[in-house]
């Protein structure tokens, strides 16, 4: 796990990028663009979403998370739990905003077409919440922590 402010920011943008790419990757798949969008724009959508979330984590939701977590984790020193908690919680904060994103850009792109912003809102989130969470605690969270492990985070055995 990160533990200077250099690495908190290279662990979130290589966390934020994996998310965002196959999320992103998802929600054309879900809103049935893959052929009615070109790859410029879907490179386009990739990059808005990914300056979003980027922000989100580092300001909003990974602070917030952070300190949530640790007020669930304070009794313990089983990092399964800590990091089990700190990733529920970021995956909650993050499928909360990003839907709220989501959703603007599909009214951007689509128009207003519905009755009811909350509906849609429920729908977003759910349709993000049921595959980011497994996507985050089974694929992304592993590798991510093995990538940063491996070749970013400083130990003294890996030190120069």
């Amino acid at each position: 796990m990160p533990t200077t402010r250099k690495e908190s920011l290279y662990f979130g943008l290589i966390m934020c990028f994996g998310m965002v790419l196959v999320m992103t990757l998802y929600n054309f798949y879900l809103n049935d663009t893959f052929g009615q969008i070109s790859f410029f724009g879907g490179i386009t959508e990739f990059i808005l979403g990914f300056m979003v979330a980027i922000i989100l984590d580092l300001y909003l939701v990974g602070p917030v998370a952070q300190k949530i977590a640790f007020r669930f984790t304070a009794n313990t020193n089983n990092m399964l739990f800590k990091v089990l908690t700190i990733s529920s919680c970021m995956v909650i904060g993050m499928a909360f905003f990003m839907s709220i994103y989501g959703l603007v850009i599909s009214y951007v792109h689509n128009g207003f077409s519905s009755n009811s912003i909350i509906k849609d809102y429920l729908s977003v989130f759910g349709k993000n919440f049921i595959v980011a969470y497994p996507l985050q605690l089974i694929v992304m969270g592993p590798l991510v922590r093995f990538i940063f492990t491996k070749f970013i985070k400083t130990t003294p055995n890996n030190l120069v």
